[in-house]
């Protein structure tokens, strides 16, 4: 095993932290089967983290003295996958994505409009459903040799949708990924269009729990995950 993991800067999410979505999928690699990971702390870039790895089987991601993050598997991913949306409706929700051009998010490298080399995964609302959709065409750099796209890059894309998810109407408020829950059904393959959803699930206080799932074209779900974000206090 490994002692130690980077996250280099151009997996960003905002522009001095990794994205959650890709530091989780990292992480989820040194687990077998379903995975749960809790972000702790802003996770720095281009930073050797030590691996801390427990006998219950979990994984500890450290800076310094500083939990960061923390992995373990699970039974399974407590979402419901909605009716599928077409590559059609996907690409007609992509225009009525609510990014800001600017801002703390507006370089991630899954939803960041002022990246030109960004995923391009902008996730607006499906007309007349509560879900938010986007199309994905996985670059040929995110695959392997075989072209199916690594899982870092998948759970990548699972983490974004779910915040305009939450947040269909009204301000975009400040919400960070607390924890992701994933499952990776099927290859996802390079090159060819896919449709990443998301919905909202439930609001407890701060905690708000939505679901994601990256669809084939044909709309069978290839991964789905379960997001925690947490909001800050209300002043």
């Amino acid at each position: 095993m490994p002692e130690s993991l980077t996250i280099p800067r151009r997996f960003n999410g905002p522009l001095e932290s990794g994205q959650g979505g890709y530091v989780a999928g990292v992480v989820a690699a040194f687990l077998d089967g379903v995975a749960e990971v809790s972000l702790r702390r802003p996770v720095p870039l281009e930073t050797p983290l030590e691996l801390v790895f427990e006998d219950d089987g979990s994984v500890g991601v450290v800076d310094g003295e500083t939990l960061v993050a923390e992995g373990r598997g699970v039974s399974g991913v407590a979402a419901e996958v909605p009716a599928p949306v077409s590559p059609s409706e996907a690409r007609a929700a992509a225009e009525r994505y609510r990014g800001p051009p600017d801002g703390l998010f507006s370089r991630c490298f899954v939803c960041g409009p002022a990246r030109e080399d960004a995923f391009g995964v902008f996730a607006g609302t499906v007309e007349g459903r509560e879900v938010v959709a986007s199309p994905w065409t996985p670059p040929e750099w995110a695959a392997d040799a075989n072209g199916e796209v690594l899982p870092e890059f998948v759970w990548a894309v699972l983490d974004c949708p779910t915040y305009f998810a939450l947040y269909m109407d009204g301000e975009l408020p400040m919400s960070v990924l607390g924890r992701l829950t994933a499952r990776l059904d099927a290859p996802v393959v390079a090159g060819t269009e896919h449709v990443v959803i998301a919905w909202p699930i439930e609001i407890e206080g701060r905690k708000h729990h939505a679901g994601a799932a990256v669809l084939s074209g044909g709309g069978e779900p290839l991964a789905v995950a379960r997001a925690l974000l947490i909001a800050p206090p209300q002043r």
